[in-house]
């Protein structure tokens, strides 16, 4: 929810020295995240060294639904067997299956638009700070870009407000963040122009002067 990323490298430091797994949810990382999409471990440089990685097909890979889980074979020959969701879910639709092939297909010939995504994230981000609003994660590339804005009723009122200005954003409040942590929570996507970067951007400023956020 923050768009923070972990210190995976330390952790996985810490498991060789205790013997112990690496689980990683890469829900929002898989697809764009690091310099060829991979994923926390490609953007750290420590690909290899995280033995389970279950993420989603339901956010930038493509689909709607679903998921995946990642590690060794003994591992995933036992949650065929064991694992409930797994075993009591419906199987994907042909449809969702396909488009999260394609994607995964993309991802693995031509990762260029990462270099989209990093640059529509950087100029969303620098030119918000420079306005005034705090935006919250400890990467300045993660296109998770969560707008601080504290109380609950004030960040249900700022989203109204972009939408109706052609924005369409989340705010988000507790229980989904703890309280007194509610924020707008923007998705920056590769397919954005700079154009639409800045026509948000104009709409944060309008908006968050006329309720004085900023």
């Amino acid at each position: 929810m923050d768009g923070d990323v972990a210190p995976l490298k330390e952790i996985c430091d810490l498991a060789e020295k205790y013997n112990a797994l690496v689980f990683v949810d890469e829900c929002h990382a898989s697809g764009f995240f690091g310099p060829t999409g991979r994923g926390t471990e490609d953007a750290l440089g420590i690909k290899g060294r995280v033995d389970i990685i279950n993420s989603t097909l339901g956010k930038a890979l493509g689909g709607s639904m679903g998921g995946y889980t990642t590690g060794p074979k003994p591992l995933i020959d036992l949650l065929r067997q064991r694992s409930r969701p797994y075993l009591f879910s419906n199987s994907l639709a042909p449809s969702i299956v396909g488009s999260s092939i394609k994607v995964l297909d993309m991802l693995m010939n031509d990762a260029s638009f990462i270099g989209s995504l990093k640059a529509n994230v950087l100029r969303f981000r620098s030119r918000m700070t420079e306005l005034g609003f705090k935006i919250l994660g400890n990467d300045s590339t993660h296109p998770i870009c969560p707008v601080l804005l504290g109380d609950a009723r004030l960040a249900s009122q700022m989203a109204d407000a972009l939408l109706k200005r052609g924005i369409y954003v989340i705010g988000f409040s507790y229980p989904v963040v703890p309280t007194g942590k509610a924020r707008i929570r923007v998705q920056i996507s590769a397919a954005h122009t700079t154009e639409h970067i800045d026509t948000a951007i104009d709409a944060f400023e309008e908006v968050g002067k006329k309720l004085g956020v900023i």
